[in-house]
């Protein structure tokens, strides 16, 4: 699954997950997706391409529908050409400084040439503790300006301000949480990769700036300053200078040599050739090679990232799309206890069995397990160990220990470690008492009470109008739970 598909992946996830009424996205767009893209992948295909081309699909029919939506998710993408302008704007950057000083005097203690390389190894420093910090188990700090570069290459502010979208806000909301988290690290070492490279094309147009012009003017090498003399001079710039002193094989001169060419003092300079060799030496050593390692060794990590954005499908959500795709259609095993449904409730949780499992699942409800009958499951259920089995009462009716309690621990024994789901139907209940919450909380907290002892927490529904998305995020959360 590459970028593009693991953002629009995100995407229809938080769509599919958020926008609950269905405004733009019903049950049945949901059927139509995943059978379309089980066509096209055929079977056999690995999981991320069975999804990635889902998603693809979905938004071919989404941007008919919400451009405004589509534009935003397309907007949160990288834009690879600002990596680019920022590396070449470096480069010019360091071509055009002048940065050995004014005219054609250069002070081998010019700041710009003593801050470039103090800036460079307290970089290299703060890695290291950044390398710690990850070392103990502490998150990465981002700085200021890679955290500028993200929000810039992948143009947040600007997608923010979309407007004429039909979906609610909380869809976007959720939209750049899941894809922050998907994403950070890839675009941390994008990021990374990025600065390291312009740092090294700065440096190198440092180095070219001074040779470039060195070609046309001669340039005379001195130094002066206020507070140093010549022996601390000559110390300061055998430490500064020392990778370029190795690389070139010129030694600095000394003390004495330093003394002669100090600004003010007679003949007040030398040819500036040798001083300019040491120096784009010590550049190279010291910034250009470290920095084109270091962003060698991200853009290895960021291809393994990018590899690898969505490569776990063990959640709800995708179990749920894979279901249908990757097995034969389940067969759902419903059985009433005491309690016989209408053809409305059953018809509202064949709406929510098939939003969570898909259309091709098969629903069978039993005839209901009557009092006195409860270690005996009824000879209609196709208990296959596998497929979850849903237990249904009626909110109705006052559980107790040795009726439905009985029942629930016979059916997992009988469910031969399949997951055992119960459903309690309020419909029953608000038909009665429809205006009564309080007897109503009061009836659940007696059905979960019930069942606190077997580690089983009852879901509660209205099967005759059923909230699908409430339905769904309870159910899965159970077999979630289930393992």
């Amino acid at each position: 699954m590459n970028e593009r598909e693991a953002l629009l992946t995100t995407a229809l996830r938080v769509v599919e997950t958020v926008d609950r009424d269905g405004r733009l996205w019903t049950d049945e767009d949901r059927a139509w997706a995943s059978h379309a893209a089980a066509e096209v992948v055929g079977e056999g295909a690995s999981p991320a391409a069975f999804v990635a081309r889902r998603a693809g699909l979905a938004f071919e029919r989404l941007r008919s529908r919400d451009e405004a939506f589509v534009a935003a998710v397309d907007g949160l993408g990288w834009r690879p050409w600002i990596g680019t302008a920022v590396i070449v704007l470096a480069f010019l950057a360091g071509v055009v400084i002048d940065h050995l000083g004014g005219g054609q005097r250069i002070n081998l203690l010019a700041p710009p040439i003593l801050g470039l390389l103090v800036w460079n190894l307290t970089v290299y420093l703060l890695i290291v503790v950044g390398w710690l910090r990850h070392q103990l188990g502490q998150a990465p700090a981002w700085s200021t300006v890679r955290r500028f570069l993200v929000h810039w290459a992948t143009g947040r502010d600007g997608w923010l301000r979309q407007r004429g979208m039909h979906l609610p806000a909380s869809v976007l909301a959720r939209l750049i949480s899941d894809w922050s988290a998907v994403a950070a690290p890839l675009y941390a070492s994008r990021a990374t990769r990025i600065l390291h490279l312009a740092a090294a094309l700065f440096a190198v147009g440092v180095v070219a700036g001074f040779y470039l012009r060195g070609l046309a003017f001669e340039y005379r090498a001195g130094w002066e300053s206020t507070f140093l003399g010549s022996e601390a001079v000559h110390r300061l710039l055998a430490l500064m200078l020392a990778p370029g002193v190795w690389l070139t094989g010129q030694p600095l001169p000394g003390v004495e040599a330093l003394e002669a060419i100090r600004f003010g003092v007679s003949p007040p300079t030398e040819n500036a050739a040798l001083w300019l060799h040491r120096l784009a030496a010590t550049i190279v050593i010291v910034v250009v090679a470290p920095r084109l390692f270091l962003a060698l060794l991200n853009a290895l990590i960021e291809r393994q990232r990018s590899a690898h954005l969505i490569d776990r499908f063990d959640d709800p959500y995708f179990q749920r799309l894979l279901r249908g795709y990757r097995s034969a259609p389940l067969n759902l095993t419903v059985i009433p206890y005491s309690y016989h449904p209408l053809p409305a409730a059953l018809a509202g949780l064949q709406r929510v069995l098939a939003r969570i499992f898909g259309s091709s699942a098969a629903m069978l409800c039993t005839p209901p397990v009557s009092y006195g009958e409860e270690d005996a499951p009824p000879s209609a259920a196709r208990l296959d160990g596998n497929s979850p089995v849903f237990a249904l009462f009626s909110l109705a009716a006052t559980p107790e220990n040795e009726t439905q309690g009985a029942f629930v621990r016979a059916l997992r024994s009988f469910a031969s470690g399949a997951p055992v789901l119960l459903l309690v139907d309020e419909g029953p209940w608000r038909a009665r008492f429809a205006a009564d919450e309080r007897r109503l909380a009061e009836r659940r907290s007696a059905w979960r009470a019930q069942f606190a002892d077997l580690a089983l927490v009852p879901i509660f529904l209205d099967l005759t109008t059923p909230d699908l998305a409430a339905a769904q995020s309870e159910i899965e959360r159970r077999l979630e739970a289930a393992g």
